[in-house]
C-alpha cells in the first residue's frame, strides 16, 4: 500500500499488532523514551489522550496499540512530521482512533478547548537554549531543543487542556527534574509517580518517566529503577518485556 512514501522515507515495523510507521532520517527517529513512555502512560476505556509534540505520531500509535482508550490526537507543529504521521496513521486504518493536528502547543489550549482530555503524553525537548550541540538539521534541532517550546508552555497549556484529576505523563532528563517537580506543582499538576531508567545499574540514570495529576494531593511514589543494559551488554528481561508488550 505504501506507495505514497516519498524520497528518504522508509517504513519501520513497531512489532505490535503488525503496526508500522514511516519515518525519515533526515527528521526526528523515535527512540526508546517514546517506547518506555507508551508503556508508562495508561489510557483507559472511555478515555481521550493527547500527544503534545506528537512528531511522526509514535506515541498516539503505540498508545492505541496498548490500551483500551476511545481516542488518540497528536499535536505536531512541523507540519512536514505531521503529514507523515497522517500517512502513518492511514497506512494503519487507524483514522477513526487517532487524529492528527497540525499545531503550536504554545496554544494548545486554544486549539482543543479547556478540560478536553483525560491523559496528555509528551516527550518533549529536552536541551535549552544552546545546551548541548546545535544540530544544522532545523527539523532535528526542532526536536531536541526548546527552541519552539518550553517546559512552562506544556505544563502551562496541559493545566489547562486536563480534565480534573487528569493524568500527565511524561519522559525527560533527570538533570532537569528539580526544575521539572517545582513547575509540576506550580501549574497544578501534582507529580504522583515517577520512576528513573538507568542505561547500566553502575552508570547514571539518563531518563526519567513521570506521572503527574491534574488538582491532585502531595505525594510521589519512587518507583524502582529501570535498569536498560545487563553487564554482557544485553537487554534486561525488564525492558525485553516491555518491548514484547502487545
Amino acid at each position: 500500500m505504501m506507495n505514497n512514501l516519498k524520497p528518504e522515507e522508509r517504513l519501520d515495523d513497531l512489532q505490535i499488532k503488525g503496526y508500522e510507521i514511516i519515518q525519515s532520517p533526515g527528521r526526528f527517529c523515535f527512540g526508546m523514551d517514546a517506547v518506555l513512555l507508551s508503556s508508562y502512560a495508561k489510557v483507559r476505556k472511555r478515555e481521550l489522550a493527547l500527544d503534545l509534540g506528537t512528531g511522526t505520531g509514535i506515541l498516539p500509535i503505540l498508545l492505541e496499540a496498548k490500551n483500551e482508550g476511545e481516542h488518540y490526537t497528536g499535536l505536531e507543529i512541523q507540519e512536514e512530521s505531521a503529514d507523515m504521521a497522517r500517512r502513518s496513521v492511514s497506512h494503519n486504518g487507524l483514522e477513526d482512533k487517532i487524529d492528527i493536528v497540525t499545531g503550536d502547543i504554545k496554544e494548545a489550549s486554544g486549539i482543543f478547548g479547556a478540560a478536553s482530555f483525560h491523559v496528555i503524553t509528551t516527550n518533549p525537548p529536552y536541551m535549552i537554549g544552546e545546551h548541548g550541540l546545535k544540530n544544522e538539521n532545523e527539523a532535528l534541532y526542532i526536536a531536541r531543543h526548546e527552541a519552539l517550546c518550553a517546559l512552562d508552555d506544556i505544563l502551562r497549556e496541559s493545566a489547562r487542556l486536563l480534565k480534573p484529576k487528569g493524568r500527565f505523563y511524561m519522559v525527560h532528563r533527570p538533570f532537569r527534574l528539580p526544575e521539572i517537580l517545582a513547575k509540576m506543582s506550580a501549574y497544578g499538576i501534582e507529580p504522583k509517580r515517577m520512576r528513573l531508567v538507568y542505561p547500566h545499574i553502575d552508570k547514571e540514570p539518563n531518563m526519567v518517566l513521570l506521572e503527574g495529576l491534574r488538582g491532585g494531593r502531595p505525594r510521589m511514589q519512587v518507583e524502582p529503577p529501570l535498569i536498560v543494559y545487563r553487564k554482557d551488554g544485553e537487554y534486561t528481561e525488564e525492558l525485553l518485556e516491555i518491548y514484547r508488550r502487545k
